[in-house]
């Protein structure tokens, strides 16, 4: 009777863990700080940074290209291959956030919260392929990933609150 009470245990923590394993979630990226409510993916924030929103950020870019600041953002949206870039909302205003020298990336479902993030704000230009791509990671259409002259945030650091 003990024997089949540990199997059945023993089973039970297996199908637990094999449930785990198979989740969603891609996770390439361990956090370079964390905390009881939230975790830092890239580099640790820097909090004195000049704060700005995603509306500043959309509506007046040539004022903000090439110089460091931190916004708080909605995630609408992250890339579901490998979490290497993520849609940034505030209302109507959307924005692509890629990571610097795509030298980290953020956990797949961290698509709703709402993010602290450091970065600069660059001018490219989007080719149609390179859309197409990102549309395809993304697994959705969005309005910050178009082909032509587009602004996007490089992060070097982002802080995901943990619930």
């Amino acid at each position: 009777m003990k024997k089949l009470i540990s199997c059945s245990i023993i089973l039970s923590a297996l199908i637990s863990s094999h449930s785990f394993a198979l989740s969603d979630t891609l996770r390439l990226s361990e956090p370079v700080v964390k905390n009881a409510i939230s975790e830092t993916f890239g580099q640790a924030l820097n909090t004195s940074l000049e704060k700005v929103t995603i509306a500043e950020l959309a509506n007046d870019s040539s004022k903000h290209l090439g110089k460091p600041f931190q916004v708080e953002t909605k995630i609408a949206k992250v890339c579901q291959k490998k979490g290497c870039f993520f849609i940034a909302q505030q209302d109507e205003h959307v924005l692509r956030v890629s990571f610097k020298d795509y030298g980290f990336f953020i956990p797949t479902d961290s698509s709703g919260k709402t993010v602290l993030l450091a970065g600069e704000l660059i001018q490219k230009e989007m080719s149609q392929q390179q859309a197409a791509h990102f549309t395809d990671d993304l697994q959705t259409e969005s309005a910050a990933i178009r082909p032509g002259i587009v602004y996007e945030i490089v992060a070097t650091s982002v802080q995901i609150p943990l619930s």
